[in-house]
C-alpha cells in the first residue's frame, strides 16, 4: 500500500506539470496562448480535453485549456471565417502517436485533413476544429509526453518582412524549422512564416482571434514598446477579476495579439 500511495501521489503532482507554459528566456518571455472564436464553449473544451490532453480552467469570465506550452482560450462567438482564410493560418502540436490520435479524431466524427511528410521529415497531418481553427499535427516518437505545443504558422506574401518585425519586437533569433528557413523560436513556440501569393485577412474576428506572449514584467516590456513607437489596440492594463494584466497589439500583417502576466498561474 505506501508504494501504491506513492505512485498516486506521484500521478498527482507529475500531470499539472505537463500542461503549462514554458519557462521564460532571458527577457522574461515566453509563449502564452491562442484565442479561438466557437459557438458551442462546452464542445471546444470537450475536444481539447479529451484529443489534446488539456485541462479545463476557469477564472471570472474567462474559459480556457491548459496544454503543454500554452493555453487556448475559448470565446463564445460565431467566427466571421475560418483561420485558412487569414493570417494566421493554424497552430501545431508534436505527437507520439499519430496515428492513434487520428483513429480517435475520426472516431469522434471530427474531419482529418491532408496527410503528408513535413518539413521535418515526419509524419504530418491536419485537423479541423468544428469551427474553422485548423490544427497541424506532428510526430514525435521521441516526445516525452503524449502531446505538447510546437508552432504557430503565419501564411502571408511578405513573410521575410513578417518575420523581422516579430524578431524586433521580442528580441528574437532566425532559427530553421527543418526545410522551412523563415523560423523563430519563443520559449515553448516556433513561429513559422510561409508565403502566399494572395492577401490574407486579419484575424480578428476569425476562427483564430488571436495569439498571446506571456511575460514576467508586461508593464515594462509595453513602456519598450512605446519607446518603439507601437501602438496598442488595447493599453496595459489589470483585470482583477481574471488575474491577468493584458496588453493589444496588431502585427502589420492584421495578426492580433494579446500581451500577458498572469497566464502561467491558470
Amino acid at each position: 500500500m505506501p508504494r501504491l500511495s506513492t505512485l498516486l501521489l506521484l500521478c498527482l503532482l507529475s500531470t499539472p506539470a505537463l500542461a503549462q507554459l514554458a519557462v521564460p528566456n532571458a527577457s522574461g518571455l515566453t509563449y502564452g496562448h491562442v484565442h479561438l472564436n466557437v459557438v458551442d464553449i462546452e464542445e471546444n473544451e470537450r475536444i481539447l480535453v479529451e484529443h489534446f490532453g488539456g485541462v479545463a480552467v476557469q477564472k471570472g469570465f474567462l474559459q480556457a485549456v491548459r496544454l503543454p506550452n500554452m493555453l487556448v482560450a475559448l470565446a463564445e462567438a460565431e467566427p466571421t471565417r475560418d483561420s485558412r482564410a487569414t493570417v494566421m493560418d493554424h497552430f501545431g502540436f508534436k505527437v507520439r502517436h499519430i496515428d492513434r490520435f487520428l483513429d480517435k479524431w475520426r472516431a469522434d466524427g471530427l474531419e482529418v485533413g491532408r496527410i503528408f511528410t513535413g518539413s521535418e521529415g515526419q509524419t504530418n497531418a491536419y485537423v479541423f476544429m468544428p469551427d474553422g481553427a485548423v490544427v497541424e499535427m506532428q510526430e514525435d516518437q521521441q516526445l516525452s509526453t503524449e502531446i505538447s505545443g510546437y508552432h504557430i504558422h503565419f501564411i502571408t506574401p511578405n513573410p521575410e518582412e513578417l518575420m523581422a518585425w516579430y524578431t524586433d519586437i521580442f528580441g528574437l533569433e532566425v532559427r530553421p524549422r527543418g526545410r522551412i528557413t523563415t523560423t523563430t523560436n519563443v520559449p515553448g513556440m516556433n513561429l513559422s512564416f510561409g508565403n502566399s501569393d494572395t492577401e490574407r485577412a486579419p484575424t480578428q474576428g476569425t476562427a483564430i482571434d488571436h495569439i498571446g506572449f506571456e511575460l514576467d514584467d508586461l508593464e515594462a516590456f509595453c513602456k519598450e514598446l512605446e519607446a518603439k513607437g507601437v501602438e496598442f489596440n488595447v493599453s496595459y492594463r489589470e483585470i482583477d477579476s481574471i488575474e491577468l494584466k493584458i496588453a493589444f497589439i496588431t502585427d502589420p500583417n492584421g495578426v492580433y495579439i494579446e500581451l500577458t502576466e498572469g497566464y502561467d498561474e491558470y
